[in-house]
């Protein structure tokens, strides 16, 4: 069986790390068997200034929805003007169809970003690359609501006289879109093999600002309600600006955590320091029937083309999104190979090197491509062993 797999590069270093999930994908094809149908749809800011009117072809959108997996690596390029972003004549950056478009038509309600510290790997707290926790102290996953909220597109501008004068964004809390995220951050509680490193307990933490916000109210609310089905989660809320500090201070005592768009959209890029950095941080926008994976970092126009940024969140996407499908799909391979390429990772940090800049420095970096290569090398090792070829 061959599976059809989008693939979305993007701008910037999005275009180079997708270079190189696709060469582990390829090979992976060639080594373990498993038939890849590897199609590319160019998208993001820089096609939007090449054509004109779409930041994507206008058959993008079929063609994601046909998929078996759709891969995503970074959009975003800067303005001819130089005023920021490209954007398109309805207000949205270049590059939304993909992401947030991608997010709504599929409906990839749950954003599930994993935050863990693998041995090797020093984080990134006062900007400089330190080890205070034990690498097994940081390991929870934060599950956002990824369809609603301030995302929702609800909103837009009064202009008075020709000049913009109000601006008004309007966040939408929904019974069912909570419900839904909410159940699903309870369900993989439920799966996870260990709970919070602290203490091992399984426990979901809701983080709200239910102290003023209405919209948090009912999130807090439909929380306890879906909550009371798993006698055996603990269960909590916390506030999101006192979230933030204990984050930082105590990682080792969360185990599963779900919240509303906008705020987990923000903690998850804040709990990126907690793993070495935006270079090893993954995203899973996951719904009943599609997903998309992707590294969360940006598109780094000032990186592009230097063949110098970290490809590791990008492969470990992939792994994610094959994992998933082998949820899916009765086919063993999969998973198998997802294994084998966060093994190979995972292998390549305790190892040292080669490692980019992100992680050890300009001194001792290496290239996007030499990592990208010892990274399938020891994936082919891996798979090889497997299959019993050499």
């Amino acid at each position: 069986m061959s599976y059809r797999v989008v693939l979305l590069p993007g701008d910037g270093i999005g275009v180079e790390v997708m270079a190189q999930a696709r060469a582990v994908l390829e090979e992976v094809s060639r080594v373990f068997g498993l038939s890849f149908a590897l199609e590319e749809i160019p998208c993001g800011g820089k096609y939007y200034l090449q054509h004109g009117s779409r930041d994507w072809p206008e058959e993008a959108e079929e063609r994601c929805a046909a998929a078996d997996l759709v891969l995503l690596g970074a959009v975003g390029w800067p303005s001819p003007e130089g005023k920021g972003p490209v954007t398109m004549p309805d207000g949205r950056m270049a590059g939304w169809s993909p992401v947030i478009g991608n997010r709504l038509k599929l409906d990839l309600y749950a954003n599930v970003r994993p935050v863990k510290l693998w041995p090797g790997v020093k984080h990134r707290i006062h900007g400089r690359r330190v080890s205070v926790w034990e690498p097994g102290m940081v390991d929870l996953i934060i599950v956002r609501e990824n369809t609603e909220g301030l995302y929702s597109g609800v909103g837009g501008f009064l202009s008075a006289g020709g000049r913009r004068s109000t601006a008004i964004d309007t966040r939408v809390i929904t019974r069912a879109g909570s419900e839904r995220v909410i159940r699903y951050a309870f369900e993989l509680c439920r799966k996870r093999a260990k709970g919070a490193p602290k203490d091992g307990k399984k426990r979901v933490t809701c983080i709200v600002k239910d102290n003023v916000l209405k919209g948090c109210q009912l999130f807090a609310e439909v929380f306890f309600e879906v909550g009371a089905e798993y006698q055996e989660i603990e269960k909590e809320t916390a506030i999101v600006d006192a979230f933030t500090q204990w984050l930082l201070s105590q990682p080792e005592y969360y185990d599963v955590c779900v919240t509303t768009n906008m705020f987990g959209d923000i903690v998850t890029d804040l709990a990126s320091v907690l793993q070495g950095g935006m270079g090893m941080a993954v995203g899973c926008n996951i719904g009943d029937r599609h997903a998309m994976f992707e590294p969360i970092h940006g598109s780094a126009p000032k990186h592009a083309g230097k063949d110098s940024a970290n490809p590791m969140a990008m492969i470990l996407a992939a792994a994610e999104g094959l994992r998933w499908l082998g949820q899916r799909k009765p086919d063993p391979k999969l998973p198998a190979a997802a294994e084998a390429i966060e093994s190979a990772v995972v292998g390549l940090l305790a190892a040292g090197a080669p490692l980019t800049y992100d992680l050890v420095g300009e001194k001792e970096a290496a290239k996007t491509s030499q990592v990208g290569a010892a990274i399938r090398s020891e994936v082919s090792r891996r798979l090889s062993a497997l299959s019993g070829t050499r």
